[in-house]
């Protein structure tokens, strides 16, 4: 069986279980995204274990009742197979098993049996599964999944699920690239896609915006033991990108989030990305009011890589007068965005985000985030203020605006700020909004960059050249000059060509001009008399 083959397979298993979801009245229903990512991870959890312990004792992998021959071992070898298992692995006992649960299905309350073993292995494995809250508590796994539907349907539905698990495994998935988890995950999450309102970020970025911020953040080879940030993490799409790009096993995972979906999408994702090691530091809460991530003295931790797709607009005047502190002063050095009389949803929290992220960069860390491209060649304010101090303290690495509609779900043009606090030399501005082809996503209008195209963008950045109507570069006091814009086309020269010619020629070409005009005149005048003779016999019919 190929890849795609498989990937099909598990594309079918996800539409079993939100078919499951739908005959018993939870289609698009708020509790859906809960059940099919639990479900679909409970499941993906009790086979990576049945992968490892085969591994482990290779006599596992020919019986055909192993767990069963599992549930016989005594106490203390189970112990120690547990204690060979590699990390990441949730740590089940056999009563967690899918055929266990499978084989009692018929037993009274099945329902409550169903919600204990999830809540079982989320309880067991505690201290590498859960994700914390600003405030320190701690958020398990799972959920008691049948309480979301009638109690009549409880036993009925938790059978239907174990029923689509049991016939399936993931056991081969293990061996598969980060490529396969991405098309899996995005395919997993596609109906849950959407935030309340649509004020916050998308889940997931689009494929060639993480793509090209991870291969534009990430150009030495043999990256060592590096943190990776994301302040306004969505569903990890830019951290998974950029672990990828450095590898899983040579760096460290760090993220806060408002959303308490968004925090389980990226715990999601980073259990299927063998990130695991890194749950323990996503953090759910308010990263502009409450940033968790901080050193043993008090100050905000620094940060080797931050990539961040933040909020542009988003109504903060509940908390806003508790940001204006001196504790701040340092963090928000531009300033406040001030509260509007009117539409306070439009209240621009990017600008905080752009300054908390500068303030979290290491010595010699790289970013790069998301902007609305006004952002890039504002003239006064806020904005302004911060690109004076990326270019007087020499951080910044270059911009490239995007083309139009780049995200389906928004009208705001975008563009990717990159900043290198150990870049003192020339900045790269890339204009790429003339790249891309217009696609219907939806109602939206969407623009998708090939693969050459994307691969442009990133081979012209990394190499610092300057390409005709799409790349400048330009030292810092270039930008000085032209008032701190940011903008790649107020660089470009404007080009006229001369062309040299004798009087005479010049004058055999005005001639020829006059003869046309008086020409294109004359037709002008003749069409002028035919038009109103016709609209008066029209006038006297």
């Amino acid at each position: 069986m190929t890849s795609k083959d498989f990937e099909s397979k598990v594309k079918h298993l996800i539409d079993e279980l939100k078919s499951v979801c739908a005959n018993y009245g939870l289609g698009n229903d708020g509790n859906e995204f809960k059940i099919i990512t639990q479900v679909f991870l409970y499941k993906f959890l009790n086979d990576k274990f049945a992968y490892e312990v085969k591994q482990i004792e290779p006599a596992l992998a020919t019986d055909n009742d192993w767990q069963k021959t599992l549930s016989n071992y005594p106490s203390a070898q189970y112990e120690m197979l547990l204690m060979q298992v590699s990390e990441g692995t949730a740590m089940l006992q056999p009563e967690h098993f899918i055929t266990t649960l499978y084989h009692k299905q018929d037993e009274p309350n099945f329902a409550k049996l169903f919600d204990d073993t999830l809540i079982g292995i989320a309880m067991n494995n505690t201290d590498i599964f859960s994700v914390k809250e600003d405030g320190g508590a701690k958020v398990i796994l799972f959920n008691r999944l049948s309480e979301f539907v009638s109690d009549s349907k409880r036993d009925a539905f938790c059978k239907a699920i174990v029923n689509k698990l049991i016939s399936f495994s993931f056991e081969r998935i293990f061996s598969e690239k980060y490529d396969f988890y991405a098309t899996i995950f995005e395919y997993l999450i596609s109906d849950y896609n959407k935030d309340s309102g649509g004020k916050y970020a998308e889940y997931f970025t689009p494929h060639a915006v993480a793509k090209i911020m991870a291969a534009c953040l990430v150009t030495e080879k043999n990256v060592q033991n590096v943190t990776c940030y994301d302040p306004s993490a969505g569903s990890g799409t830019l951290l998974m990108n950029l672990a990828h790009a450095i590898g899983e096993d040579k760096c460290t995972i760090y993220s806060q989030d408002i959303s308490q979906k968004s925090s389980s999408l990226l715990r999601l994702n980073l259990i299927l990305n063998n990130l695991v090691h890194s749950i323990q530091n996503i953090i759910q809460g308010n990263t502009i009011q409450h940033p968790y991530h901080k050193q043993e003295n008090g100050q905000l931790e620094k940060f080797d890589y931050i990539v961040s797709n933040p909020p542009f607009k988003l109504d903060f005047s509940d908390y806003s007068a508790d940001l204006d502190t001196k504790a701040n002063e340092e963090r928000f050095f531009a300033g406040i965005p001030k509260i509007p009389k009117t539409k306070k949803d439009s209240m621009a929290i990017y600008l905080l985000f752009i300054q908390h992220i500068m303030h979290s960069l290491s010595a010699k860390g790289k970013a790069a985030i998301v902007v609305p491209t006004g952002f890039i060649t504002a003239q006064s304010g806020i904005d302004k203020k911060i690109r004076q101090k990326m270019v007087e303290s020499k951080m910044l690495a270059g911009v490239v605006s995007m083309p139009s509609n780049i995200f389906a779900t928004t009208g705001t043009n975008v563009s990717i700020l990159f900043l290198d606090a150990a870049n003192k030399g020339d900045v790269v501005l890339i204009d790429a909004s003339n790249l891309g082809t217009k696609v219907k996503e939806g109602k939206n209008q969407k623009t998708l960059l090939s693969d050459t195209e994307e691969q442009q963008i990133i081979d012209v950045f990394n190499a610092k050249e300057a390409k005709d109507d799409f790349s400048v570069v330009v030292s810092y006091e270039d930008i000085k000059a032209k008032n701190y814009s940011l903008s790649a086309g107020q660089y470009f020269e404007v080009k006229i060509e001369y062309v040299d010619i004798t009087q005479e020629e010049f004058a055999t070409k005005m001639k020829g001009f006059e003869t046309s005009l008086e020409s294109l005149f004359g037709e002008s005048k003749s069409l002028e008399k035919e038009i109103k003779e016709n609209l008066k016999s029209l006038k006297y019919e």
